[in-house]
């Protein structure tokens, strides 16, 4: 679909980013693989499927942890000296892979869940990040849809597999829907709406940190981009996060089976 929306359009117009890395297997269960072949092989897989000569933005989606960094790194490099890549992004990966990484070849981007309820970067990856020079990516900027009101205004649909995440759990949902009621109340005192005011918060912690709140419905589209309109104060701000308080959230963060991968545990051998 992507594809065909491509060829309507000026291609160096668009910035074009996708992932390889993921292996889904039966069920609701993934492994991770990093091997230079398996690089390769989705990166050309891509490059097919999308029907372009290039990829501006290439992610590994997450760390193999048996495979040394380098060797993943090296065969990335090769395909930026290709033409096939512009830039090479990781996501979820620890402060040492990402130095690493970022020895081999320059990373441009770092994917991380970064969201008014999901903060730990704060304390290790963006100061690295800003170390280096990297953007920050936040997924999941709304906490999931969250901060959208998902499980809180309205019901989460029968299929979604939101209903396994940990934190819209019956019992954890609940807890949350105090905080969703603060930071409602807090969007109802700045005039817009509260993903309105969760995005506002995060475009307002550096031009570095950029938000990718996904979505299938136009409204929301509309609704997300008024966020830029959205100014806050200092005061607001710390206002915001006192709203938030993240030991007051009901639930990890990220879903069970992925658990493993977290960047706390995304260190690798030694090449």
């Amino acid at each position: 679909m992507i594809g065909k929306a491509l060829k309507q359009l000026p291609r160096e117009k668009i910035q074009l980013a996708t992932k390889f890395g993921i292996i889904r297997l039966e069920g609701f269960q993934f492994t991770v693989k990093g091997t230079p072949e398996y690089v390769r092989q989705c990166c050309e897989a891509s490059l097919k499927r999308l029907g372009v000569d290039y990829i501006d933005l290439y992610y590994q989606h997450r760390v193999d942890v048996s495979v040394p960094i380098e060797d993943t790194m090296g065969e990335l490099k090769k395909l930026v000296q290709e033409g096939k890549i512009k830039y090479i992004g990781l996501s979820e990966a620890s402060v040492d892979t990402i130095r690493r990484a970022h020895a081999v070849h320059p990373i441009t981007a770092v994917e991380m869940e970064y969201s008014l309820w999901s903060r730990e970067i704060e304390e290790d990856v963006l100061p690295i990040c800003r170390e280096l020079g990297i953007g920050t990516v936040a997924y999941s900027p709304l906490g999931r849809g969250f901060f959208a009101g998902k499980a809180v205004v309205e019901s989460l649909p029968n299929e979604s597999t939101l209903a396994m995440h940990p934190r819209f759990s019956a019992e954890n949902i609940e807890k949350n829907k105090v905080i969703y009621a603060r930071l409602s109340d807090l969007a109802s005192k700045h005039a817009c709406t509260p993903p309105q005011l969760a995005l506002a918060w995060l475009l307002h912690q550096g031009e570095d940190v950029i938000p990718i709140p996904g979505t299938t419905k136009l409204k929301n589209l509309d609704n997300n981009i008024g966020s830029l309109a959205v100014k806050l104060t200092p005061e607001d701000l710390k206002e915001i996060l006192d709203a938030v308080p993240v030991d007051e959230v009901g639930g990890e963060r990220e879903y069970s089976v992925f658990s493993n991968y977290l960047y706390k545990f995304a260190n690798t051998p030694a090449q």
